[in-house]
């Protein structure tokens, strides 16, 4: 039987999401997992999508997720979920930030940025929708969103949240560790 779990993590460069992705894969490793984590990086530096694969079990043999394989899908903003949507398998969970983040064809005028697009999404799945990037500014950085976002996703494991604000304690800057576990329990409160 294949318990291995599945996190795809999609957002825009300079998101947060290579750290999102380091955080979560040490506290899952710290609880004995064998993790597996691939990052695809693009046009990242001019805002274009990054996605990072996160899978653990026992034994994982890969750490690509296909379409449909996904337990949890975790978007930094809601064109990059809606783009992502299909990795999800049945049953799985989508966490989101409602932020809107334009890319470059909306940004030149090629395009429009899809009015109904959390109607689309949320139609067929299920989803949690947050203000991540207020929670993050609350905590005292817009750039703690994707500590908001592993606080409600550590929400739905079982591994106690002590583990994940310790592991932010060992891998965040000291300067920014008090900004990072209050974004972390707000996220947390929030789911």
């Amino acid at each position: 039987m294949n318990d291995t779990k599945s996190i795809l993590i999609v957002g825009v460069g300079g998101q947060g999401t290579l750290l999102l992705s380091k955080l979560l894969g040490n506290v899952l490793i710290n609880e004995g997992f064998d993790v597996k984590v691939s990052e695809v990086h693009g046009m990242s530096q001019r805002g274009g999508s990054v996605v990072t694969y996160v899978r653990y079990s026992d034994k994982v043999y890969s750490p690509l997720i296909r379409e449909g394989e996904a337990d949890f899908v975790l978007a930094f903003e809601q064109l990059e979920a809606a783009r992502f949507i299909t990795y999800l398998k049945q049953g799985g969970k989508l966490i989101y930030n409602r932020a809107k983040i334009e890319p470059m064809p909306v940004i030149t005028g090629v395009c429009d940025y899809p009015d109904d697009i959390e109607e689309k999404i949320n139609a067929n799945v299920d989803s949690i929708a947050l203000d991540a990037s207020a929670l993050a500014k609350q905590a005292g950085s817009v750039k703690a969103v994707n500590v908001v976002l592993l606080g409600v996703f550590a929400k739905y494991t079982n591994i106690p949240k002590e583990k994940f604000i310790e592991e932010i304690k060992r891998s965040v800057p000291p300067k920014f560790v008090d900004l990072n576990c209050k974004a972390f329990n707000l996220g947390y409160e929030e789911a």
